[in-house]
């Protein structure tokens, strides 16, 4: 009953989604809530939701206030003379653009966050697309290949199954070092053609070199705000802000860094009480809707944990493997582990799943080595920018300005090409015997 419960609550809930008949955060919070209590939960579920809702309050501390803090920089013109040398060195094609996008998001997704992934190239990256009128989708389907395919040991899906299996993390990362160059090089090509494509409906030409410049011309307000004098001091804060973020993460919480820093510069760029206020009011819309979705979606997991809906179709989704078909788990794991994003949040997949699949496996004479390699090709790897399960799929799309549901039907089918061709990958390459 429990596992088909957690399967129909997640199939209405995508449903909800991608129908366009709910908003994502009313179907977060309506859908698993109907679930348990129809379960026959009761009262158990407002503690389901309170306990999802401790668990990303410091998630969604770090986003408002990270949407608070870059709004705040942007409009005092930090990124413009930074977005100026880049549109100068990919000039105004678009084929350029996206490749040039998809290389900066994976050099900062260096650090294994794609929170700060996606915090710093897109709002880096987006004026750029919206002088040019290049579609957002474009952009935010490059920034999530990038940070997809670059599972590195001290990413947290590497860790995970590394914990969960009690393998040493060279002994998974280290034979699919060749794989993932496969999978860079595949997503460089999609890359490379959604430029293209881009370049036909925006009408380029060969014959005249390039689309014209679009002229980007402030407004009197807009002027006003700049403070192009505080350029380096911005520059410097920001990078202190991410900078201990990525070298201090575990002793200082990212959302205190941001609350500092977005306080430093108010004080700075906005010494005035009152344009304080009013460059806070200015991010406050984007920041409450960013806020509500993952408090919603905070509600979604807390209900799906904490039920046992997710462990129950675990264990369930295990009992359907055939003994025939051993040798072939792997191979099969490796197949859906992308869409599997879409049905188990990380811990719930990687501690919950994963064992089970690998004891399985085991005993059928798999090495758990391959078991946990299959699931890194796709499970909140290359699957996490689209999952509805993730905080930072909903900062995608709230920093590129676009549907949840449009993002995921653009974006979903290049994600999963790119865990089917590593997989075939590992084939070919002998990684996992057929």
């Amino acid at each position: 009953m429990l596992p088909l419960l957690g399967l129909a609550t997640i199939i209405v809930l995508l449903a909800a989604i991608l129908s366009k008949r709910m908003s994502p955060l009313v179907a977060l919070i309506i859908v698993p809530i109907a679930a348990s209590l129809i379960g026959g939960f009761g009262l158990q579920t407002s503690k389901f939701v309170i306990d999802g809702l401790k668990s990303l309050a410091p998630v969604v501390g770090m986003f408002v206030f990270a949407i608070l803090y870059f709004g705040t920089i942007t409009d005092a013109g930090t990124l413009d003379p930074i977005i100026d040398r880049i549109l100068r060195a990919v000039g105004t094609k678009p084929t350029r653009i996206v490749l040039g996008t998809t290389l900066l998001a994976l050099l900062i997704h260096l650090d294994g966050s794609g929170a700060v992934c996606f915090l710093v190239t897109i709002p880096a990256m987006l004026p750029l697309y919206d002088r040019l009128k290049m579609d957002r989708k474009v952009l935010a389907a490059a920034v999530s290949m990038a940070a997809g395919i670059n599972f590195l040991p001290w990413t947290g899906p590497m860790i995970r199954a590394s914990a969960s299996l009690h393998l040493p993390i060279s002994a998974l990362f280290n034979p699919l070092i060749p794989v993932q160059i496969v999978g860079l090089v595949f997503v460089f090509g999609v890359a490379f053609w959604l430029g293209r494509r881009e370049e036909k409906r925006l009408g380029y030409s060969r014959a005249d070199g390039a689309i014209p410049m679009p002229k980007r011309e402030l407004t009197a307000d807009e002027q006003a705000l700049r403070r192009p004098e505080l350029f380096w001091f911005n520059i410097v804060l920001t990078l202190i802000v991410l900078g201990t973020m990525v070298l201090m993460g575990e002793k200082i919480p990212p959302a205190i860094m941001f609350m500092v820093g977005l306080c430093v510069a108010l004080l700075v760029n906005y010494p005035n009480v009152e344009m304080q206020r009013k460059r806070i009011d200015a991010h406050a819309r984007a920041a409450l809707m960013m806020a509500g979705i993952l408090l919603a979606a905070g509600v979604f997991t807390g209900v799906m944990q904490g039920s046992g809906m997710l462990r129950a179709m675990a264990q369930a989704a295990v009992g359907f493997v055939p003994q025939a078909m051993a040798s072939h788990i792997p191979v099969a794991l490796g197949l859906v582990s992308m869409p599997l994003s879409m049905l188990f949040d990380p811990d719930s997949f990687y501690f919950g799943v994963l064992p089970v699949v690998a004891e399985v496996a085991g005993q059928l004479g798999v090495p758990a080595v391959h078991v946990g390699q299959a699931a890194l090709l796709g499970q909140m790897t290359t699957g996490f920018p689209v999952s509805p399960l993730t905080p930072a799929t909903f900062l995608v799309v709230g920093l590129c300005g676009i549907d949840l549901a449009d993002h995921q039907k653009f974006t979903f089918p290049f994600l999963f090409a790119a865990s089917i061709v590593m997989t075939l990958a590992c084939v070919v390459l002998g990684i996992f015997p057929l």
